[in-house]
């Protein structure tokens, strides 16, 4: 069993990137050459390790390996963004990996290809990339490869599976993460632990509360200490905690609606499933249901919200009432983008430096959660 921690350490030694890993300072796969940029180092890392796992380590300063860390991300579906858009593609992973030094909203992201020993190229034009170029690494550049017959050549198959190995975890990482768990949630958060299989070990915290007689936590915080993985961060949802022998499930809740009239309403739930081989595995069943109101009222809160953007952005003072408003923009721009107005997630972008200098910090969680939200529900 890898630790990703130490993983990602042994591999930061390694200084520059070369032909089997990459570092970025952050992800983007909103925008389309963000995302075309991804894609073109998702083929080109397979394509030159064709034997072996290549990796593209997130939240990492570039020059001088200074680890900065980037936000949870919680994106399952972004194998299918790689289906979508590469001819044989290979198997993906993205995990978030806590570190120490980091605050614990920060982690370092670590993207793991899994070469399936065929020649991948782009499915179809993606940004300025055209449809069927190869991507392939040379040293730490993904470079378009412009020949007639690309062939794949095993170059890192030993240094890397001396990485990997380097990285296996031991009962003292285990019992480190464990106690560093503890150590750094507040006791009323009521982190603990439990054992599956004698093998995994995953501890969790969260603020307990009770909603209609039924047990919900939020400030939830659950890590695989095993591998050093963080399986699920939030500092706004509504969670239902269960687990039985071989399995931990997480169902993800939303509070959602107009002004005071906000509800409940299950969003995903995700299974972690423990195997008796040493394997386990993540299922995540997509349950949201949106609310449905007054199509009238609906156009006058997108068009309010609309008004506070145009105003945002010719930086007029708003009103004390449109302080208030922007306040819920994130939350009314979700409802809007549920009942059809689909540009609402371009506008509410637009007011992202706004809400982030907000005195009121919990305005720009929001923010992010509702993006979040948008991104489950195009999935979903």
């Amino acid at each position: 069993m890898i630790n990703k921690r130490l993983l990602i350490k042994n591999l930061l030694s390694h200084n520059d990137e070369n032909s089997f890993y990459d570092k970025k300072q952050k992800l983007s796969l909103t925008s389309k050459d963000g995302k075309a940029k991804f894609l073109k180092h998702i083929c080109a890392l397979s394509n030159s390790n064709p034997e072996n796992n290549s990796y593209i380590i997130i939240g990492v300063e570039d020059e001088e390996n200074k680890i900065f860390g980037v936000d949870f991300f919680d994106d399952s579906k972004i194998q299918n963004l790689v289906n979508a858009y590469l001819k044989n593609p290979p198997k993906i992973e993205y995990e978030n990996v806590p570190f120490p030094s980091l605050p614990r909203n920060k982690v370092i992201g670590l993207v793991t290809i899994h070469s399936n020993k065929k020649i991948t190229s782009l499915l179809k034009n993606a940004w300025k990339y055209k449809k069927d170029i190869i991507f392939y690494r040379r040293g730490s550049n993904s470079m378009p490869f412009l020949g007639k017959n690309f062939e794949l050549n095993n170059t890192n198959k030993e240094i890397v599976t001396a990485i990997e190995k380097n990285a296996s975890n031991n009962i003292e990482l285990t019992l480190n993460g464990v106690f560093d768990f503890i150590k750094n949630h507040k006791p009323d958060h009521k982190p603990q632990y439990k054992v599956f299989n004698e093998q995994f070990v995953l501890c969790w915290a969260g603020e307990q509360k009770i909603i209609n007689n039924e047990i919900y936590f939020s400030r939830v915080d659950i890590e695989l200490i095993n591998e050093q993985v963080q399986l699920f961060f939030s500092a706004l949802d509504d969670v239902q905690i269960r687990y039985n022998k071989n399995s931990f499930l997480i169902t993800e809740f939303i509070y959602l609606g107009l002004e005071k009239q906000e509800k409940l309403y299950p969003l995903e739930k995700t299974i972690i499933n423990f195997k008796e081989n040493g394997k386990h595995d993540i299922v995540a069943k997509f349950l949201f249901k949106p609310p449905v109101f007054n199509d009238e009222i609906m156009v006058h809160i997108y068009n309010n919200c609309n008004l506070i953007i145009k105003k945002i952005e010719l930086h007029k003072l708003l009103s004390k009432t449109e302080q208030e408003d922007v306040l819920r923009l994130p939350t009314n721009y979700l409802i809007c983008y549920l009942h059809g107005f689909l540009d609402a997630e371009e506008q509410l972008k637009k007011a992202k430096n706004y809400i982030k200098n907000l005195e009121r910090k919990f305005t720009y969680v929001k923010y992010k959660k509702t993006l979040r939200i948008i991104r489950k529900v195009k999935y979903g």
